[in-house]
C-alpha cells in the first residue's frame, strides 16, 4: 500500500464493513489482503476503528509491518491504544521501526514506562533506537517532541558532484525531501539549498558558493503552538530544529503542525464551551464530570449572585412588577455581547494580530457596543411599550438599561482576554461561562440601578 495511492472518494458503508468481517470471519487472508490494498492507510484505519478490537488485530497481524505502521498512527487514539495492549513488545517494535522517528517516539511514547524500555530494547537497528530515546527525552508540547530526525543535510565544503551522490544516500530514509540544509563542519545549521540551483550549478562548484544563507528555524525548546504560529506565518511545509549552539537536531513537517493546531483548537472549543480537561465523549463519567463540573459551579454562583441582586429590590419588583419580564433580556444580550467580543479578542491573541494597546482595543469596543446598543434599545423599546404596554419611563429605563449593559459587555469581553494573556494564562478560559456568568450579574446589577435612577423607587 504505498503512500501515495489516490484516495478517491473514499466513503465508510455498513457495505464495506461487513465484507471485511466476512472476510474476516472466513479467515480468506488472500482476498481480505486484496481488498484493504485498494485503499489508503488513512482508510483501513477508519476501517478498524469500525471493527472490534479482535477484527482489528486479526487486520494488523494480517498485513506487513510496512502498511500496518501507518495505519497505527492514523487509528482513534482510544482504539490504538487497546490495540497496542494487544501486541507483544516484539510486534510494537516491529511497527515502530518502519516509521519516522517522531511517529515512533509518538506511539512508544503511549505505552508504559516498563513496556517503553521492552519495545527500545527489542528495536534492532541502533541508529533507529538512539534517534527515538533522544526524542522521548524532550517534552511533548515543544519542537523537540515535535521534530523527527530524518532530513536531508549537505555540508558547505562539499561539491555539487559529491553532494547529489550523498542526497541519494539521505533521501532513501525521508518520505518527503522537503528542503535541503546546510550545515558547517561542527554541522551547525548555515543555511538552505535550492534543488534548482542544486541540478544547474556545474559539478564543480561548492555549496558554499550556491546555498542561500537565510534560513528560518526553531530552537529545540520552542513551544508547540510558537512553532505552528512560525510555520504558518512563513507559509512553511518543514522548519528545521536547532539547540543552543546552533546544531542542526531535526526538522517539523506540516502534518505535525497540522495535528497541533487541531489539538490546540479543540481545547480551546471544550475551554469556551466551560470543560476544563481534555476529554472525549467516549471518557468516563467521573472524568467527564471533573472536567465540567467546576465551570457549572461557577455558574451556580453567578446564578445565586444574580438572585441576590434581584431580591435587594423586591419592593422594586412590587411597584414596577414589568421590570421582571425583561430580565431574560438583560441577561441574554449581556452574556451574548461578551461572548462575541471574546471569541474575536482570543482569535487575535491566537493569530497574533491583536497589538498590546489595550486602551485603543477598548475604546474600538466602546464605540461599537454603543452604536450596537443603541439599535438594539430602540427595537426593544418600541416593542416593550407597544408590545407589552409598559410606560413610556419603563420603556426608557428598558432601553438606556440595554445600551449601558452591552457597552459593559463589550469591554469585560475585551479587557479579560488581554489580561489573562499578558498573564501567560490561556484566554479561552475567558470565553463561554466565565464570561457568560459574569456578564449575567453585572447587566442585572446595571439594569436596576439605572431602573432605580430613572424610576426613583
Amino acid at each position: 500500500m504505498s503512500e501515495e495511492k489516490e484516495n478517491i472518494q473514499f466513503e465508510l458503508t455498513d457495505e464495506l464493513i461487513e465484507r471485511v468481517e466476512l472476510l474476516i470471519e472466513e479467515q480468506n487472508d488472500k482476498e481480505l489482503r486484496k481488498f484493504l490494498s485498494d485503499f489508503h492507510y488513512a482508510d483501513v484505519a477508519e476501517i478498524l476503528d469500525e471493527l472490534n478490537l479482535d477484527e482489528a488485530i486479526y487486520v494488523i497481524k494480517l498485513l506487513d509491518s510496512e502498511t500496518t505502521s501507518d495505519i497505527l498512527m492514523e487509528l482513534d487514539e482510544d482504539n490504538r491504544e487497546k490495540v497496542l495492549d494487544q501486541l507483544s513488545s516484539k510486534e510494537i517494535a516491529e511497527e515502530v521501526e518502519e516509521l519516522d522517528t517522531d511517529d515512533a517516539a509518538d506511539i512508544i511514547a503511549e505505552l508504559s514506562e516498563e513496556r517503553q524500555l521492552e519495545v527500545i530494547s527489542q528495536i534492532e537497528d541502533e541508529e533507529h533506537k538512539a534517534e527515538i530515546r533522544e526524542l522521548l527525552a524532550y517534552d511533548e508540547d515543544t519542537a523537540g517532541g515535535l521534530m523527527a530526525k530524518e532530513l536531508v543535510k549537505v555540508y558547505e565544503t562539499w561539491t555539487v558532484a559529491g553532494c547529489l551522490r550523498r542526497i541519494r544516500g539521505q533521501a532513501k530514509d525521508v518520505k518527503r525531501v522537503h528542503s535541503i540544509y546546510v550545515v558547517d563542519k561542527q554541522d551547525k545549521l548555515i543555511g538552505r539549498l535550492s534543488l534548482k540551483d542544486l541540478i544547474v550549478a556545474k559539478s564543480d562548484q561548492k555549496i558554499a558558493d550556491i546555498y542561500i544563507k537565510s534560513v528560518d528555524y526553531v530552537t529545540v525548546d520552542e513551544d508547540a503552538e510558537e512553532v505552528a504560529r512560525v510555520m504558518q506565518k512563513y507559509d512553511l511545509e518543514a522548519i528545521p530544529v536547532i539547540d543552543e549552539n546552533q546544531t542542526l537536531l531535526g526538522r517539523i513537517t506540516i502534518d505535525d503542525i497540522v495535528d497541533v493546531i487541531r489539538e490546540e483548537a479543540d481545547k480551546d472549543y471544550q475551554m469556551a464551551a466551560g470543560i476544563s480537561q481534555d476529554v472525549d465523549s467516549d471518557d468516563s463519567i467521573w472524568k467527564l464530570t471533573k472536567a465540567r463540573l467546576p465551570w457549572l459551579l461557577i455558574g451556580v454562583f453567578g446564578g445565586i449572585g444574580a438572585a441576590s441582586i434581584i431580591s435587594g429590590f423586591s419592593e422594586a419588583m412590587l411597584k414596577f412588577p414589568e421590570l421582571l419580564l425583561f430580565i431574560p433580556l438583560i441577561q441574554a444580550t449581556a452574556g451574548n455581547v461578551g461572548v462575541q467580543s471574546s471569541a474575536i479578542v482570543v482569535q487575535g491573541l491566537a493569530n497574533d494580530t491583536i497589538d498590546g494597546n489595550i486602551v485603543k482595543r477598548l475604546f474600538k469596543e466602546f464605540g461599537l457596543g454603543l452604536v450596537n446598543g443603541l439599535a438594539i434599545a430602540c427595537v426593544a423599546l418600541v416593542i416593550s411599550h407597544f408590545g407589552f404596554g409598559t410606560t413610556y419611563h419603563v420603556s426608557i429605563t428598558i432601553g438606556v438599561a440595554l445600551i449601558s449593559v452591552i457597552v459593559m459587555a463589550a469591554l469585560i469581553g475585551t479587557f479579560i482576554p488581554i489580561v489573562l494573556d499578558k498573564r501567560g494564562i490561556d484566554p479561552a478560559v475567558a470565553t463561554g461561562p466565565f464570561i457568560t456568568t459574569s456578564n449575567d450579574v453585572f447587566g442585572i446589577l446595571i439594569y436596576f440601578l439605572i431602573a432605580k435612577l430613572i424610576l426613583g423607587f
